[in-house]
């Protein structure tokens, strides 16, 4: 297990964390999918004597705490405004950049890794944190991948109309998300919010740049309609 004081934060909120579980009100620890939430609620509930419970919405939360007054929950979200618990927010590894350092080194020292790891492994943005980093350093073990970098540059919609700048807004998402995935698909249709199915029609329009797949120039039906409009106009130019 990762020493709390290691986590993006840990020294400043980790020295109270004692006198915070000697209170009597319950706690509400929240923070970013993959910043320890549920490692220092685990640790608060065993200084009470108590297991931890994890919510997803913040209803099913304050439902939680009128029957259990003295508990410790983790979520994702923060407590709804009137809850009565105590509130600990953990902040994430882009707040606190000078964590990953320590962290990767813990990491792979978890993993059985030693020596100097690459730079690449620790470097932002890191989506999931904690999870993530040790996705890296497992990936990097076993099949010797790296993160890919991120689209060089600002995303670019230089067209005026909505049609064309949503297609190319699509393919920079798809690509950052393939990318963040390592290639994999079902992790990137996770990212996307997306089903498998519309990802593969997504990877077909616009390509992997993971796998090096080409894409296949199909066009969605609204840039479709853009461009015939535009060459159907009097006087306007044939592209």
């Amino acid at each position: 297990m990762i020493p709390l004081d290691l986590l993006p934060g840990g020294t400043q909120w980790g020295p109270n964390l004692k006198q915070l579980a000697a209170r009597a009100e319950a706690i509400w620890v929240h923070g970013a999918p993959g910043s320890g939430t549920t490692t220092v609620a685990e640790h608060l509930a065993q200084l009470r004597g108590l297991e931890v419970t994890e919510v997803t919405d913040p209803a099913q939360g304050l439902t939680w705490l009128a029957a259990h007054p003295g508990g410790v929950l983790a979520a994702h979200g923060g407590p709804p405004p009137g809850a009565n618990c105590l509130e600990l927010r953990l902040p994430s590894l882009d707040e606190h950049p000078e964590a990953l350092p320590a962290l990767l080194a813990a990491l792979a020292e978890e993993e059985g890794l030693a020596g100097s790891l690459p730079a690449a492994l620790g470097a932002l943005p890191c989506p999931g944190n904690l999870r993530e980093l040790r996705n890296r350093l497992i990936r990097w073990r076993l099949l010797g991948q790296l993160p890919n970098p991120e689209a060089t540059g600002p995303l670019r919609l230089e067209a005026e109309d909505l049609a064309t700048n949503l297609h190319e807004l699509e393919r920079y998402l798809l690509h950052r998300a393939l990318r963040r995935a390592y290639g994999n698909r079902v992790e990137a249709a996770q990212r996307l919010g997306v089903s498998r199915r519309q990802l593969y029609l997504l990877v077909r329009r616009h390509g992997d740049p993971v796998r090096g797949e080409p894409a296949s120039g199909d066009l969605p039906q609204r840039v479709r309609k853009r461009n015939t409009a535009q060459n159907s106009s009097p006087g306007h130019p044939t592209r």
